[in-house]
């Protein structure tokens, strides 16, 4: 993949769409290309991250640790951005991400994903906005696993 569509890629993601192209630029260049296979885990749960991933081309599964095993809370695929909890928060992972299929990412450092919120208030705004729909959706799946459980 060339830069200039690593770049194209960025500005397809919410909270980079308003960054100037030439900060994304500088993002998709300093920004680590990895590959996973399918099974590969990116990261687990609990453990501190220092990094988060755009997904460049395939899928992933999000799963969070149950006492009946692992459980799939979510997929994630294409243009997707995936760990920035952790970098944000400095908490450890919140759930775990395994490649489904074979994977493209770009992995950005967590130095440099604070110098671009630092530079572009826009992006954290964005930033703020994906976490809360995250939440919304967690919350409300919440809310009907436990109606689901509750005896009718």
């Amino acid at each position: 993949m060339s830069l200039a569509e690593e770049v194209e890629l960025l500005r397809r993601i919410p909270m980079f769409a308003n960054v100037e192209i030439s900060k994304l630029k500088l993002l998709a260049f300093t920004s680590e290309r990895v590959s996973f296979h399918a099974g590969d885990v990116l990261f687990q749960q609990n453990e501190m991250g220092s990094s988060a991933f755009i997904i460049v081309s395939g899928e992933a599964d999000i799963t969070v640790d149950t006492p009946g095993g692992p459980l799939v809370v979510a997929h994630v695929g294409r243009n997707d951005f995936i760990g920035e909890i952790a970098i944000l928060c400095d908490v450890p992972r919140t759930a775990s991400v395994v490649a489904r299929t074979d994977m493209t990412t770009l992995c950005i450092s967590k130095d440099l994903f604070f110098r671009m919120v630092t530079e572009f208030p826009q992006m954290a705004v964005e930033i703020m906005r994906v976490l809360a729909q995250r939440l919304e959706n967690t919350t409300r799946q919440l809310q009907e696993a436990v109606s689901g459980a509750k005896p009718g």
